[in-house]
């Protein structure tokens, strides 16, 4: 019988997994370097669903020191549910410091800087010899000569943006949001397909600024929207990337909305929402 891949992906979500990766990685700290390897992995913790660079330890520029068990990035959501089992996942949002795999938390020293619990190593023979970082927990990092935003890239995970004729309604409410005849499609592994639309047929009397911005390994930087209605607030309810990176420039300056929160009608056929972490 037939297997569908990402039901396999999904079935090896709570165990500890990496992958070699043949990128030259450094990471900087105040400017300074403090990691430089041509040796990392991605690792990915049981049930984390993006992955953190891991580098041998020789790799690591300071000094790596002993950290309270529960040291680190500790903020964020301890799990929300996904896929078909609703298993309790850790999303970005989950701080590096809740770790889910057998091992010991680092502290980091550079000089005078030290970043408590931003590196931990795991028990997992398999990974002897090396430590996992947070990715949050430096400055800049860098795959070659190029600066990564947000985590590292998965080289399991994509995006396709592809222009589209499909009729596009966004309701709220009762209240149209938006409607278009040329959006453009944005598919990315594992989620719903996203539906980027020109400003021009977004109702934006109906829709102000955000002050909330969030980084996309794949995308870049987003700006948000919060939708006023009839006297009730809906939050970040839409999004932009007004200098996307190179993979995703055909969504430049255009809106999307979360399917999760607003009622999407694709070709005239009313969409069920679906379930996400952003539900």
């Amino acid at each position: 019988m037939a297997t569908r891949l990402a039901d396999v992906l999904f079935q090896r979500l709570d165990e500890l997994r990496y992958e070699p990766v043949q990128k030259r990685v450094r990471a900087l700290l105040d400017g300074s370097p403090a990691v430089d390897s041509a040796h990392a992995v991605l690792i990915w913790e049981p049930r984390r669903v993006v992955p953190q660079y891991a580098v041998p330890v020789a790799d690591v520029l300071g000094e790596l020191l002993p950290a309270a068990p529960h040291a680190g990035n500790r903020h964020g959501p301890g799990g929300q549910p996904l896929g078909p089992g609703r298993m309790e996942v850790l999303t970005p949002d989950t701080g590096f410091g809740v770790h889910s795999a057998e091992g010991a938390p680092l502290t980091v020293r550079l000089g005078a800087t030290e970043r408590v619990g931003a590196a931990f190593r795991p028990d997992d023979p398999s990974l002897d010899g090396y430590v996992a970082l947070d990715f949050d927990a430096f400055d800049t990092w860098l795959e070659e000569d190029e600066q990564i935003v947000s985590h590292p890239r998965d080289p399991f995970h994509r995006i396709d943006v592809r222009q589209s004729s499909r009729h596009v309604r966004i309701e709220l409410d009762g209240h149209v949001l938006a409607e278009s005849g040329r959006p453009h499609m944005l598919f990315e592994t594992s989620l719903p397909a996203r539906f980027y639309l020109p400003i021009g047929d977004v109702d934006t009397d109906l829709l102000q600024a955000s002050p909330t911005t969030t980084a996309c390994a794949y995308k870049g930087v987003a700006t948000y929207l919060t939708a006023t209605l009839s006297g009730r607030t809906v939050p970040d309810v839409a999004w932009s990337y007004p200098d996307p990176l190179p993979d995703a420039v055909q969504i430049a300056d255009l809106v999307s909305f979360f399917t999760e929160r607003v009622d999407l009608v694709l070709d005239g056929v009313a969409v069920e929402r679906p379930i996400t972490p952003w539900s």
